[in-house]
């Protein structure tokens, strides 16, 4: 008889207490979610989110932001919110699994979306799956444009790129040329150089690549300020008297300089006597000649020619010297002696041609 009551009282509590286990079994839950998605622009994707138990609760998704109110609502049930052909919603019920679809991804579309299952105002059981959108590389507006330094100081140039994957920057040189840190490329969002040389100046190639489209470039310019730098390509000449001479020197600094001619330390400028003329090759670059006008004694000697800018200034020297037989060119043209009749240089090489024929002729 004891037995029995046992047993049956031991039936009667598992029938009192049975509805409460299955109603602890039957807690909503979210027994999938799709993973970390990663597309291209233009593509689809499917965001899946499974749940057990949940038919008398609101199960909805939506994209969330850095705050709530960036959050957008886009379903709840089987039913789509958001008016936006591109979204689509559909809901397997033997699977209980609702399935958000987005065509023509944009990359507005990155970001967290969420699946929420609500119990109560203060009680929500949800998952997240993020979508990434594979965007090309764009350099930000932060990165440098171009900078001036003087000789010997610091450089520091930056690249940044926006974009999905992450983009890698690699920096080069014009015409693959060294870069002051060595090697023809580097890779880095900042390229420093501890001492710039006039030689490290010139267009410097910013490249972001993540695999996406053909990435972007930056060409960053790079000027170097200088002293100024005097090359003579002929530091002696002679002229006959009565001719017109060239002297020539070649300016490498920056900024430009100012260039003048001195002889016997008096500034020389444009008259019947010289002629003077600045040719900038390019921005660091300059020729100048110094044209002496049919040559009298008094102007044999030393010429020097000066460049000066902010960084210091340079000299360089060229003589002009006396001879006997014309020099040509410059001495192509026509040579005065006072009154007398002129002779010209081409005159005298074919007069010089002409007798050597006949001469010639002559001996045979």
């Amino acid at each position: 008889m004891y037995f029995k009551i046992n047993i049956f009282t031991l039936s009667l509590v598992c029938i009192i207490f049975m509805p409460t286990i299955s109603l602890a079994q039957r807690t909503p839950t979210i027994s999938y979610i799709t993973q970390e998605q990663i597309k291209d622009i233009g593509g689809t994707v499917e965001l899946q989110c499974s749940v057990q138990y949940a038919k008398e609760y609101s199960v909805i998704w939506i994209k969330t932001g850095r705050t709530t109110t960036d959050s957008v609502f886009l379903s709840t049930g089987s039913s789509l919110v958001l008016k936006d052909s591109r979204f689509s919603l559909r809901y397997d019920p033997s699977s209980s699994t609702y399935t958000l679809q987005i065509k023509d991804i944009q990359e507005t579309d990155a970001g967290v979306y969420q699946c929420q299952v609500i119990l109560s105002v203060t009680n929500i059981i949800s998952a997240d799956v993020d979508l990434q959108v594979r965007r090309p590389p764009i350099i930000s507006d932060n990165s440098t444009q171009s900078i001036v330094a003087s000789e010997t100081q610091s450089v520091q140039m930056e690249c940044y790129a926006a974009g999905y994957p992450r983009p890698t920057i690699t920096w080069r040189r014009e015409n693959n040329a060294i870069l002051p840190t060595g090697g023809s490329t580097y890779s880095g969002n900042v390229l420093k150089i501890n001492s710039v040389q006039k030689e490290d100046r010139g267009t410097y190639y910013c490249v972001a690549d993540n695999g996406v489209s053909k990435g972007d470039r930056r060409n960053i310019n790079l000027e170097v300020e200088f002293a100024p730098v005097i090359t003579v390509p002929r530091p002696r000449l002679g002229q006959a008297l009565q001719y017109d001479m060239d002297l020539e020197c070649h300016i490498e600094a920056y900024p430009p300089p100012a260039i003048v001619w001195v002889k016997d330390e008096i500034q020389l400028s444009n008259n019947q006597h010289y002629s003077i003329s600045h040719f900038a090759t390019a921005d660091e670059f300059t020729d100048s000649t110094l044209r002496v006008i049919t040559i009298e004694k008094r102007q044999y000697g030393d010429y020097q020619c000066r460049a000066v800018n902010k960084l210091g200034q340079a000299e360089a020297k060229v003589e002009l010297f006396e001879t006997v037989i014309p020099v040509c060119p410059p001495a192509c043209g026509q040579a005065h002696y006072g009154g007398a009749e002129y002779v010209t240089a081409s005159s005298i090489i074919i007069f010089t041609t002409i007798l050597g024929i006949l001469f010639s002729k002559k001996l045979l």
